[in-house]
């Protein structure tokens, strides 16, 4: 796995340990612990842990992917260009089973200051229990980036509601 991943803008080969490093990156860009991340991709905090010190000496495929493509990494690890939607996407995803509509402006105003307003409850429940992670992870970085808010405060915002709706999703434990 380490010398079959290709940049293939510039055809040089990528090791686990260039890729750690770009983990960790988008991890703290994203304002993500690592047990954070360990949870949300299914993997141990320790496996990150060592993928981001570049000790880490093997990676399934599988996993790899997935961890890049929660993260918005492709395989050749640049961000996604089409990033700009999270918030669409993720109240669209979070409207799917109601009647009424969750605006992605009400979304990202609850996500930044934490509150959620009973009319978007519902939403919010559907949206942390059933949306694909990486939707959510779009949808925190694009409201950190339009709001100028540490991603960190949206997760722990996330983490909160988690809780206090005691969502099954193994992600938010």
């Amino acid at each position: 796995m380490c010398n079959i991943l290709h940049n293939l803008c510039y055809s040089m080969p990528m090791n686990l340990r260039e890729i750690g490093l770009k983990v960790l990156q988008r991890r703290t860009d994203l304002g993500l612990s690592q047990d954070r991340l360990a949870k949300l991709c299914g993997l141990s905090r320790s496996t990150i842990h060592h993928l981001e010190k570049g000790s880490l000496n093997d990676l399934g495929a599988a996993k790899l992917l997935s961890l890049l493509s929660l993260l918005g990494l492709d395989v050749i690890t640049q961000e996604h260009h089409k990033k700009h939607h999270g918030l669409d996407m993720a109240s669209k995803t979070a409207s799917v089973s109601y009647r009424t509509k969750l605006k992605s402006s009400d979304l990202s105003h609850s996500l930044v200051c934490g509150e959620l307003p009973e009319n978007i409850y519902p939403h919010v429940a559907s949206l942390l229990d059933e949306a694909p992670l990486e939707i959510i992870v779009s949808a925190v970085e694009e409201a950190a980036k339009i709001n100028h808010v540490a991603p960190k405060v949206i997760w722990k915002n996330i983490q909160r509601w988690a809780h206090e709706m005691h969502s099954p999703r193994s992600a938010w434990a």
